[in-house]
Order: C-alpha cells, then structure tokens, then sequence
C-alpha cells in the first residue's frame, strides 16, 4: 500500500524511531511496514525511505537506486531492507555532496558524507547483515538512517546557501555535480 510520506515540518521527522523486536521482524506488522515502505518510495521514485517518513517510529528503512530518474547520476543500489540498522564511519575523509529527501520536496542542498562506511543490522528475514559502502552510495545509506534518528540533510548542511529548488539546481549546478559524482565514483566506486 502506498503510504502519505509526510514534510519537513511534520514533527514525526523529528522523532528518533524505535528499535524493532528482532522476535517481531517476521510478523504481518513488520512484514506489511517494509513492504509498503518499498511500494512508497518506488511510487515517489525515491533513492531510499525510512519509516518516520510516514510517520512510523521504527528502525526500519529501504534503500534503492535503479536508473532514479530523480537522481540519474547515482550508482545502482539493489534494494536493500535494513532493520535496527548502525553506521561505523571506516575514514576521517568526507565529500560534500548535493542532496534531495522526499520528505524536502522540490529541494537540494549540499551535505559532507563519509564515503566509506561499515553498515550492520539485520535484513527483513531477521538475518545479520554487514557491508561496506562506497563513494555516493555511502552517503544515501547515512541520508537514510539519519533519518532514523531524527535528522534530515538540511540538519547536516554546513552551508544553507546551497540550498536550491530542483530547476535552479539542474539549472545551474547539476552539469557540475554529475561530473563531481563521476569523479568519486572513479575514486571510491559506487
């Protein structure tokens, strides 16, 4: 079922989600969140979804990149289910990168993300997973858990005269951007 994704403003993205009983993971509860989670960010052509974003405080988000028409210039991701998942930062190094949240509608801003980072939590059939992101890639995984604890990308720019409406920034910063990505890409992977 597609879900109302709520907007900055809605005080469900300021509230630090709750972590899932691994016990419950396999329940119609937990199973129906995820995949609602999945058919509402594909139907908004979302990179990624966390469950505060309609409104649901628990530690569960999606994240999926697959020729985003929103973000033509990321790295496939494969869909990828993550429960009680936490972030090790693996370098000191940060790239400062545009970012958009369904949740900011019509908005991008830049960000610094780590682009090397330790991933674990469980997968929607209650197993351990653990993996290392790269490069652009990486920063959409944190983009996603921030919102676990209660931050959006706006909460995380060091700049606001960044911020831009999407036809200023396909206007006048996405041409230099998408080479900025290929650059990373080629650094870090996707």
């Amino acid at each position: 079922m597609i879900r109302k994704i709520v907007h900055i403003g809605n005080p469900a993205l300021r509230q630090v989600a709750d972590p899932v009983d691994i016990d419950k993971i396999s329940s119609d509860e937990i199973q129906g969140l995820i995949d609602d989670l999945i058919e509402t960010m594909r139907d908004a052509n979302g990179a990624g979804l966390a469950a505060t974003q309609i409104a649901v405080p628990k530690r569960i988000c999606v994240i999926e990149v697959n020729k985003n028409p929103r973000y033509s210039y990321k790295p496939d991701i494969p869909l990828t289910v993550l429960i009680n998942p936490e972030v090790t930062f693996l370098t000191d190094e940060r790239i400062n990168v545009y970012e958009g949240c369904l949740s900011v509608p019509n908005m991008r801003g830049k960000v610094d993300r780590c682009p090397e980072i330790l991933i674990e939590g469980y997968d929607r059939d209650g197993q351990d997973i653990s993996f290392i992101s790269r490069g652009i890639s990486a920063g959409t995984f944190q983009h996603e858990l921030d919102h676990l604890d209660g931050l959006i990308y706006t909460d995380r720019m060091s700049d606001a005269s960044s911020l831009s409406t999407l036809d200023e920034f396909a206007e006048h910063f996405e041409d230099e951007f998408k080479q900025q990505v290929i650059n990373i890409v080629d650094s870090y992977g996707s």
